[in-house]
């Protein structure tokens, strides 16, 4: 698959365009970055999770080699 051009970037404006409609189009838009917001935040709360669990994980270990 190759690199998208300007031709073809138009062409899938104007499908778009055609398809949705004026109005649609910045509805459609706000729920896009609603949607990416949200799995950006998830993404973000398991990456934190992990991290919390690696970090317990080492601390409990280094407790015991010390006792």
């Amino acid at each position: 698959m190759g690199n998208l051009g300007f031709q073809e970037i138009l062409l899938i404006a104007v499908v778009v365009l055609v398809l949705f409609g004026g109005r649609k189009i910045p509805e459609f838009m706000k729920g896009l970055g609603k949607g990416i917001r949200e799995f950006n935040d998830a993404k973000n709360n398991v990456k934190k999770e992990l991290e919390d669990g690696i970090n317990e994980k080492d601390n409990v270990s280094a407790t015991k080699e010390s006792v």
